[in-house]
């Protein structure tokens, strides 16, 4: 009776996948197809208002250039992955030939982008996937524009010309178990001994941890209550990272908590530009626009699907594209996503002319992840139980806006910086602690 279970693998069908009990199971979207899946990414379709008349030539070439290497090498690959939450690590290198790694640094083998042309790159990234934008961000925005505007020459000169190829993946270590939103606070303690410095404390939620090469960490300075800069090589003496499990959004991002204890920096990996948390600002203020172009991205991805799904897909005898809610809600997401791609605009535009402030990186920021938010729900409803599928995009969109709905400041967070700037009046703390600490 055994034996007339038993069945070779060639005979299994091909739209069968091995259940848990070893039997077959049956694979849902490609037993009963009904539109085309994320894997073939959709065409671009929501330049609605001709975006692409803002920018310049160069800019409009890193989003074609961009846009190719993710459809063609990320968008096939990014389901099973995300599912996993494993790294695609074998498509580093089709990554590393969009040319994006280093941004805006001039100069060490860095493209020299403007800021929009950056936030373009970012954009086309998310648009198929934000775990690799995050990735990108993480290395580029974050660690490697830290040792471009904090570290020394020699600095520069060792690190930044192998990071811009990806030769070496950096992550960048700001966040602790007990401090987020107020990462002022932060713990990790640094202590001068002969000859360089002992760190010692945790870190937490640090993107690209449990692999990179090179951490850029910061720590208070025990003898200044300062906080400074230091780059950590992976393996050193008393350096654990453990990857952080369960996560529901942005899965392929490896995450990881780290320990230091009586970890051992020489003098010449601290960053000498780093010696209070105002000189992070100089790197912040860049990655959070950089942020909030990710879900501008991420809601341009959710929208092609969207309009090719509607298309595609028939009930009633006709296209879903033909019912009148449908097509509202449709429009509604367009329109979100002309009104962010602006916004984001103008915010480069400011920086790039010194113009922006705090508050206005918040305030976009903020407001752009929360009209992503709607818009992604939008999308989740248009494709009602495919909605909650990976397969079609919409779902793992939708999980994957929830972290950066929060890191580099909660929507919350974010609209008080920007509160404090137009009112004058800081409201971080309860009224009841402020008056506390003035007694």
């Amino acid at each position: 009776m055994a034996s007339s279970l038993v069945q070779k693998k060639d005979d299994i069908p091909k739209n069968f996948k091995t259940s848990y009990f070893g039997l077959p199971a049956l694979n849902i979207s490609s037993a009963f197809p009904q539109a085309t899946p994320a894997s073939v990414f959709p065409p671009s379709a929501s330049d609605y208002y001709q975006f692409d008349d803002l920018l310049t030539l160069e800019e409009r070439a890193v989003r074609i250039k961009v846009r190719e290497v993710m459809e063609k090498e990320v968008a096939p690959i990014m389901t099973e992955h995300w599912e996993k939450a494993e790294f695609p690590f074998h498509v580093i290198p089709k990554i590393a030939t969009m040319g994006v790694a280093g941004g805006n640094i001039k100069g060490y083998g860095c493209p020299g982008l403007s800021i929009t042309g950056n936030a373009i790159a970012t954009a086309e990234v998310a648009r198929v996937d934000a775990s690799c934008s995050t990735f990108i961000l993480v290395h580029s925005s974050l660690a490697m524009l830290t040792i471009a505007l904090c570290g020394s020459e020699a600095q520069k000169q060792e690190y930044l010309p192998y990071l811009a190829q990806f030769h070496k993946v950096a992550c960048w270590g700001l966040t602790e178990p007990d401090n987020g939103s107020d990462a002022s606070s932060l713990m990790t303690t640094a202590t001068k001994v002969e000859g360089g410095w002992l760190l010692d404390g945790q870190k937490r939620w640090i993107g690209n941890s449990t692999f990179a090469d090179l951490l850029v960490i910061f720590a208070r300075n025990t003898k200044t209550n300062q906080i400074n800069g230091f780059l950590v090589k992976k393996d050193v003496p008393g350096l654990t990272v453990t990857k952080i499990e369960n996560k529901i959004g942005l899965r392929i991002v490896q995450n990881g908590d780290i320990v230091f204890k009586k970890v051992f920096i020489p003098d010449e990996d601290r960053l000498p530009g780093v010696n209070s948390f105002q000189d992070t600002s100089k790197v912040l203020a860049v990655s959070r626009v950089m942020v909030a172009w990710q879900p501008i991205g991420i809601t341009m991805g959710v929208y092609d699907m969207c309009h090719r799904y509607l298309k595609e897909r028939k009930q009633f005898g006709a296209p879903l594209a033909a019912f009148q809610i449908n097509q509202e809600k449709l429009v509604r997401m367009l329109g979100n996503i002309q009104a962010m791609l602006l916004v984001g605009w103008r915010l480069c535009k400011l920086y790039e002319s010194g113009k922006m402030t705090p508050g206005q990186a918040s305030l976009g920021k903020a407001w752009i992840t929360l009209r992503a938010r709607e818009t992604v729900s939008l999308g989740r409803e248009l494709l009602g139980g495919n909605g909650i599928l990976s397969d079609f995009l919409i779902a793992k969109a939708f999980c994957d806006l929830e972290p950066i709905y929060t890191y580099e400041g909660t929507y919350d967070i974010n609209c008080l910086v920007t509160g404090r700037e137009i009112t004058g009046i800081a409201s971080f703390k309860p009224a009841a602690l402020n008056q506390r600490s003035r007694l």
